[in-house]
């Protein structure tokens, strides 16, 4: 029964560090396991969560993840056992279930190490494609050659798609090379990617998870937390500025960086109804937003590198904002 278990998080109060209740069926604080930040004591990146009709830790810094019954088992040993104790006499486990009156004999099919990521191994990285046409594509869009690696060449998409998800994309019957933009978390697995088409075939974006717990944001594998973070909403842009992510359609919450030392750049969309209410909700939650000029036509960073313009950071520094005054050039931009 849930109210046992939220009982029990809420007894957890005096034994994390900075606990707070974010919103219904999800608590943030700062990770017992890593120690979180020992620079940054405002930091708090361990979460108790919900799913389905389970709870879960997690730790965004260190990946550390349990059952919230291992989880409480480990920071406070009394305590788990009165809360065995209360879900046995409720006629469950520590995982929320009901107690079965026989337990299934279970088979566990050995599990055998697979290389990381093999699936891009079918793929060729940018960097290896120099007297390849595709080739042109990342030249003309003045990607940076540090990254040219981490992005990769898929001959026939959908063919390659099908490797990984065999019921899609069955009724298609021609096949284009698109750009392959991966995912990776912090650890350099792949969980999700982007295909980008190379001229105009439609969609002109394909994303897809290959984890659907994990969001859609990129850049997890190489960014520091530690430092200044920059959120941009487009993979490539986020390649032209160090420390940078990309949301990729996420929510900003969902990266779980201070929002005083993160900078928020959307693309420059004044008549965009959603951008604007993103910019705002930004804003609200204390994060620093880009407004952009009135007098820049430029719809994102790479469009800015592609006109010219060679100080980016210089241009973020002088056009960033936060509280009112965020708000106030907000609502000049949005009338521009």
């Amino acid at each position: 029964m849930s109210y046992i278990d939220q009982k029990y998080i809420n007894l957890c109060t005096s034994r994390l560090e900075r606990f707070k209740k974010v919103r219904t069926d999800l608590w943030n604080f700062r990770c017992p396991i890593c120690g979180d930040s020992h620079k940054r004591k405002d930091k708090t990146r361990g979460y108790i969560y919900k799913k389905k009709n389970s709870y879960f830790f997690k730790c965004h810094n260190c990946g550390a993840g349990h059952t919230f019954n291992n989880f409480l088992k480990s920071i406070d040993g009394m305590l788990h056992k009165e809360y065995s104790l209360e879900k046995f006499k409720n006629n469950q486990t520590g995982g929320n279930s009901p107690i079965p009156d026989k337990v299934p004999f279970q088979f566990e099919a050995p599990k055998f190490n697979t290389p990381k990521n093999k699936e891009l191994s079918q793929l060729k990285k940018f960097s290896e494609l120099k007297d390849h046409p595709a080739f042109s594509y990342i030249e003309h869009r003045k990607i940076p050659e540090k990254h040219w690696d981490k992005l990769y060449l898929a001959e026939n998409f959908y063919e390659w798609s099908r490797t990984m998800f065999p019921e899609k994309f069955q009724n298609i019957n021609i096949d284009y090379p698109r750009l392959v933009i991966p995912f990776f978390d912090k650890s350099g697995k792949m969980f999700a990617y982007q295909g980008r088409a190379f001229g105009n075939e439609q969609p002109r974006y394909i994303t897809l998870k290959l984890e659907d717990n994990k969001e859609k944001i990129y850049g997890l594998e190489r960014i520091d937390f530690e430092d200044h973070v920059y959120v941009v909403e487009g993979p490539l842009d986020s390649l032209f500025l160090d420390n940078c992510l990309a949301v990729a359609g996420a929510d900003l919450d969902l990266i779980n960086s201070e929002p005083s030392t993160t900078t928020a750049i959307y693309d420059n969309e004044p008549r965009n109804r959603h951008t604007i209410d993103r910019m705002f909700k930004s804003v609200d939650k204390g994060y620093n937003v880009v407004v952009w000029p009135s007098d820049l036509d430029h719809k994102d960073i790479n469009d800015m590198v592609l006109s010219g313009y060679h100080d980016i950071m210089e241009f973020i520094k002088t056009r960033t904002f936060s509280g009112l005054n965020a708000y106030l050039e907000i609502n000049k931009w949005k009338r521009k």
